[in-house]
């Protein structure tokens, strides 16, 4: 009786051994390697489930960034000050969100430009969203609308820009064609450190070279 005990013990000892080490990972990125994984079956995803980056890879932090005071004729500290669209009107359908953030993804584009990088090189990001004034809740859909003007707006399948939305407009071809498709979080808060501001985001990028 004991020699079997023992035996059995070992046996269990194994199973579990064997089914540890199944478990682990099974792949890892190579050094230089920035690889999304994308959603199974979409051709046109919005974000990645996530980036793996290889330990070789540098990258770029961006402070967050809120839009630039586009409207002096606007109350100071209104959101309609931080629109920068021409003539300072709202195209038909687009919000104070959706405006504020086409602002904002510009300037991240710059500060972008400005370490040796592009809109294409982002792997992550975290946008901030305040609600506009008299709203219940903050927009996702506006900042959404502006986001796909900025970021993965290409088939994945063709490498073809996909038209997209501004406000209620028929889609059309996107402020800036880029395949990037981010790990990406949203957030509602309740104050933004600007008042006015109903935006601001942080990105990280890689230099892939």
């Amino acid at each position: 009786m004991k020699i079997r005990t023992i035996a059995l013990s070992a046996a269990v000892v194994l199973a579990l051994g064997t089914g540890t080490a199944a478990a682990g990972p099974t792949w890892s990125p190579r050094p230089q390697e920035v690889k999304p994984f994308l959603p199974e079956g979409a051709a046109n995803p919005a974000i990645a489930d996530g980036v793996a980056l290889g330990k070789q890879v540098a990258t770029y932090t961006a402070s967050g960034l809120g839009p630039a005071a586009g409207n002096p004729a606007a109350p100071a500290d209104s959101p309609e000050r931080y629109v920068d669209l021409p003539g300072a009107a709202l195209p038909p359908g687009v919000t104070l969100t959706e405006a504020q953030a086409l602002n904002v993804l510009k300037r991240v584009k710059a500060n972008l430009a400005a370490a040796g990088l592009g809109l294409a090189d982002v792997v992550s990001m975290r946008a901030y969203l305040e609600k506009p004034p008299g709203a219940e809740s903050a927009d996702f859909a506006g900042w959404n609308r502006a986001y796909r003007q900025f970021f993965a707006n290409t088939d994945l399948a063709t490498g073809r820009p996909v038209p997209v939305p501004l406000g209620t407009a028929a889609p059309a071809p996107p402020m800036e064609v880029n395949p990037a498709r981010p790990a990406r979080v949203t957030i509602e808060i309740a104050n933004l450190p600007v008042a006015g501001w109903l935006v601001e985001v942080e990105v990280v990028a890689a230099y892939r070279h």
